[in-house]
């Protein structure tokens, strides 16, 4: 096992032994940023639309509009959600136990820029490190919360404007608070000639930052240099000399960053724009989709010796068939999986890409899916959650509706799922 694939496990075990009788779900995408669950007897089948609600433990309505994901410590959940017609930046949290509200806190009142209609004010999901609650909302700002709901600090140095709007989510680790600006002009301010700038035309405008996590003030912030919008959360890798690196991914480009000095540290070039799949580390390998206006795949790049501009040559493979454009991926060994927002569902090696099968799941999607014991949960558009095997042969397990429609990823806690649909919050299990 390499030293970044053990600290991956290590990671994992140590959110796990945090938690109250099972793992934290501290940020988007879980304890690895993968969508990987550790959990045992996460339902398999439920029907909240029929009169009763086979597998429902609680639902919660959580006011506002957002398509952030929930996340857990112990037995609190915690969303974020845009109230007042998106102005109102608020963060609630709610008991895992019966679904009840513990706190609501509005952060801040944020400017409601331009955004695609499928986007939110209150996109990103948050992050938590047990202590506090970090939180970003579509303006740009960042506001930093106490378990019981008090302000710590606020950031509100930067304005964001993207022609689609803010969907990445930041990363935390090592008291850095990590988010990428991946942005681009704005028409109303800038003029309508630059619209197409940083959006369908490469600027030299956009970073990423990091803000220390005890006090909100920035630790560093390094330029991209020529790329273009994308919505993508970044993930962390271990290099050959133990140095922890931020992977981060924006439009025509996948980088790496130390995390402590913000330092660049090598780039290769992935094109396309207005991306959203987060970035997957596995086996070695960088796994990226790329977006609207490049190469319409899925490219893979070898890490070990990364440096500077990556070659052509460290370029894996390429899979240019049904790449996802919203649902991130999930890694099961030895395999990659991956959905289309049009539903159409494949596995490939994660080592070659080479597609093992390619099959027609139905719907539309923009959820990323989990991986739980031997399982993917993929959760649609219309709230209808498939249940498929994680193995070499195309198998349905199940197909389970919630009644409200859905975009936001699922979490997990204990042997439970939460699912944020359009109104409420769901906590499914026995």
């Amino acid at each position: 096992m390499k030293s970044s694939e053990r600290l991956v496990v290590a990671m994992s075990l140590l959110w796990s032994l945090a938690a109250v009788g099972g793992e934290n779900w501290p940020c988007f995408r879980g304890p690895t940023r993968q969508g990987e669950s550790q959990a045992k007897g996460l339902p398999l089948e439920w029907d909240l639309v029929k009169e009763g609600g086979k597998g429902l433990k609680w639902k919660t309505e959580i006011p506002g509009e957002g398509h952030s994901s929930p996340i857990v410590w112990g037995d609190r959940i915690f969303v974020t959600t845009a109230t007042e017609g998106g102005a109102g930046a608020e963060v609630l949290c709610v008991s895992a136990e019966d679904g009840k509200v513990l706190w609501r806190t509005k952060v801040f009142t944020q400017e409601t820029a331009r955004k695609e209609t499928r986007n939110t004010y209150a996109t990103p999901t948050p992050v938590t490190d047990g202590k506090r609650v970090y939180a970003l909302f579509g303006s740009g700002g960042v506001a930093a919360l106490d378990f019981e709901g008090k302000v710590e600090w606020v950031f509100r140095e930067y304005r964001f404007y993207s022609r689609h709007g803010l969907g990445s989510s930041p990363v935390l680790e090592d008291g850095m608070l990590v988010i990428p600006w991946d942005w681009s002009t704005d028409p109303d301010k800038e003029g309508a000639d630059k619209e197409r700038v940083g959006w369908q035309l490469p600027w030299d405008r956009s970073f990423v930052f990091a803000l220390r996590a005890e006090d909100g003030k920035q630790a560093w912030k390094t330029m991209r240099g020529s790329s273009r919008i994308s919505h993508i959360t970044p993930n962390m890798w271990t290099d050959e000399s133990g140095r922890r690196v931020v992977v981060s991914a924006a439009g025509d480009v996948v980088q790496g960053f130390d995390l402590k000095s913000g330092e660049l540290l090598w780039t290769a070039d992935n094109p396309g724009e207005g991306i959203t799949p987060s970035v997957m580390i596995a086996e070695g390998l960088v796994i990226q989709a790329n977006g609207f206006g490049g190469a319409d795949s899925v490219r893979a790049f070898r890490l070990a010796g990364a440096k500077g501009k990556l070659p052509e040559t460290a370029m894996a493979w390429e899979q240019d068939k049904n790449p996802p454009k919203l649902p991130s991926m999930i890694h099961a060994a030895p395999n990659l999986y991956c959905v289309t927002e049009g539903g159409m569902a494949w596995c490939a090696k994660t080592a070659t890409g080479e597609v093992v099968w390619r099959e027609r799941l139905g719907g539309t999607y923009a959820a990323s899916p989990i991986l739980a014991d031997g399982k993917i949960y993929i959760t649609g558009d219309d709230g209808v959650t498939a249940v498929i095997e994680a193995a070499e042969s195309f198998k349905v397990l199940a197909r389970n509706p919630l009644g409200e429609n859905v975009q936001a990823s699922p979490a997990v806690w204990n042997d439970h799922l939460l699912i944020r649909g359009e109104k409420h919050l769901f906590c499914i299990g026995k």
